[in-house]
């Protein structure tokens, strides 16, 4: 992609993010479109946040799980920025405007002591920056179209790295845990009006969500930045999306690690 399909592509996103419609699939747009590219694309569109006066307050890191690496046909996860505005708290209703085909993901959030960075970085570096640990909700949206009615072609992974991992939001539980736990057996139960919808382990994530954290950093380290003390970094779902229609009422149940809800007006 050029300079200027990147800029308009970052735009096209922004827009659609404000005014809450989707717009059609950018890889079918643009079939040649890379990672590069779509990563190229999140970094404008990132841009264009800040330049709104959004403040940056850790990442996320995603497609962690083989199931979703297999259906998209990638080996690696995806990354994207977290904002001050997409930071909520359980027991908060959602404003009905406010998303436009939400979901959830249940997830554990790593929140940053001191700054971590190289692309040496190894599992104890992490554990050793890490303040805590805490249960958490994503927040996912979809700024462009799952799929095109009139070709059939659904979206790539390309479509959502460009459009921020897919990130919309997230709510931190208040159980801290120390980093040192064995994050495998961290799990949850996720239900939607009161039924079970999913449930897993943080196994689910790279058979342990501290591989994550080291991947992310070992990225940024060859754009040459890292990870700062205080941001928060969700280390990736260890459960299927759980679609949330308006009215749905979302309850993450870590068991004694903490019990928290949400709900979609």
């Amino acid at each position: 992609m050029t300079p200027e399909q990147i800029n308009a592509a970052a735009q096209s996103l922004f827009t659609a993010e404000q005014d809450g419609r989707q717009i059609g699939i950018l890889s079918e747009s643009h079939p040649q479109m890379t990672l590069a590219d779509a990563y190229a694309v999140q970094d404008a569109l990132v841009a264009l946040k800040r330049d709104a006066g959004r403040r940056q307050i850790g990442w996320k890191i995603g497609l962690t799980s083989r199931a979703m690496q297999q259906a998209l046909q990638i080996e690696t996860p995806d990354s994207g920025v977290l904002f001050d505005d997409m930071l909520f708290v359980s027991g908060d209703t959602i404003p009905p405007a406010r998303f436009i085909e939400p979901r959830v993901e249940a997830e554990i959030a790593f929140v940053m002591k001191s700054p971590l960075q190289g692309a040496q970085v190894t599992r104890k570096d992490v554990i050793k920056a890490t303040d805590y640990v805490c249960p958490a909700l994503e927040i996912l949206d979809t700024r462009i179209t799952r799929q095109n009615p009139q070709t059939g072609v659904r979206r790539l992974v390309q479509d959502t790295i460009a459009d921020n991992a897919a990130n919309a939001g997230l709510v931190l539980g208040d159980r801290r845990l120390s980093p040192d736990h064995d994050l495998r057996w961290l799990g949850a139960i996720v239900s939607r009006d009161g039924v079970v919808e999913e449930t897993g382990l943080g196994a689910g994530v790279l058979n342990d969500p501290v591989t994550g954290i080291v991947w992310l950093v070992q990225r940024l380290a060859e754009l040459g930045q890292g990870l700062e003390a205080g941001q928060v970094v969700l280390s990736g779902s260890f459960i299927r999306p759980v679609e949330c229609p308006s009215g749905a009422e979302i309850n993450a149940d870590f068991g004694k690690f903490g019990n928290f809800d949400i709900c979609f007006g």
